[in-house]
């Protein structure tokens, strides 16, 4: 029988989590109710534009209005900033739906000025195109402004730190024209500041090795309290200098590689060595500052008093082998 309290790490006891209280609406609560006037708008537009309201209803978990439809596919289109369609995945989504006959994952949509836009169900839809589908099933939310949380719905397909960090981006500048509030009021739609300075590297050079910088940038980061147009602006010349200092990291990587060292850990191997935060757990320092002395110090490395035993007794330094 398990004991009623844990060890935890370091020593300590910790209490067994009890059951979870249940929360939202019963079964036959999903179902019941009048719609509000906006959800009944909504099912009167989708069928003026030739889908079908297959019914509403309100989400079990937070008692939300939803419409359940039946929508034309040309109707329907991704949200334009979210992550780059994959199109081997598209390849396998539309060769499972062939072979069982059935689409039996429906998307979620919002409407957009007489279409509706996507944040969840990009690659399912190119693969119901490919397959040649005239309709789309969809659960249909009323707020247009969940298609802005496209990093928090978009569970399809797991996301790498590129298409992370370019979806988060792309979703800021579409926002700067349309709700210019500060930067930190957006913290559920980005995920997390270090996407952003990330994404716009990312929107420069496809190939920035993100991954090996996003550690640095998660520990030094934060959401700002200026306007979004503005941070974004700041966070452009930290995204040049974040640039730069790749650059550099790549020299001093190519010096390893000329006298012989081969891993593919060298670029970790060289950033562990000029990171300034490596021995300082759970420091906070400002992300700016810890660009530069970065920068310093990727300047002053000296590929030849690196030992090939180093590079292999540290793995590369513990990091992600290099993207690219």
């Amino acid at each position: 029988m398990a004991e009623a309290k844990e060890t935890a790490k370091g020593g300590r006891r910790r209490k067994k989590k009890g059951p979870v209280e249940p929360r939202g609406l019963t079964a036959r609560q999903v179902g019941g109710g009048v719609p509000p006037t906006p959800v009944m708008r909504l099912m009167e537009a989708i069928e003026s534009g030739g889908g079908v309201v297959i019914g509403p209803y309100r989400e079990p978990l937070g008692g939300l209005w939803q419409v359940m439809a039946a929508l034309p596919i040309e109707l329907v289109e991704p949200t334009p900033y979210q992550r780059d369609l994959s199109e081997p995945h598209v390849k396998r989504l539309a060769e499972a739906m062939e072979k069982l006959g059935r689409y039996m994952d429906p998307i979620v949509a919002v409407p957009a000025e007489g279409k509706y836009w996507t944040p969840n169900g990009h690659h399912r839809l190119a693969a119901m195109r490919s397959l040649g589908a005239r309709s789309v099933f969809a659960l249909v939310v009323p707020e247009p402004e969940v298609g802005h949380r496209i990093l928090i719905l978009n569970t399809e397909k797991a996301h790498n730190i590129r298409e992370r960090a370019l979806e988060a981006v792309r979703l800021a500048q579409a926002l700067t024209g349309l709700d210019d509030r500060p930067e930190r009021e957006f913290a559920t739609e980005f995920e997390e500041p270090s996407l952003l300075t990330l994404g716009l590297c990312y929107l420069e050079n496809g190939r920035f090795s993100g991954g090996a910088y996003h550690p640095v940038l998660r520990r030094t980061e934060k959401f700002s309290a200026a306007k979004l147009s503005k941070a974004l602006e700041a966070r452009s010349g930290r995204a040049a200098r974040l640039l730069e200092l790749d650059g550099v990291v790549a020299e001093a990587v190519r010096g390893l590689r000329e006298r012989g060292l081969e891993s593919p850990y060298l670029k970790a191997f060289v950033l562990a060595r000029i990171n300034p935060l490596r021995f300082k757990r759970g420091a906070t320092a400002d992300p700016d500052e810890t660009i530069s002395q970065m920068l310093a110090a990727a300047r002053k490395f000296d590929p030849a008093k690196v030992r090939a035993d180093q590079v292999a007794r540290t793995g590369g330094g513990g990091g992600a082998p290099e993207e690219g």
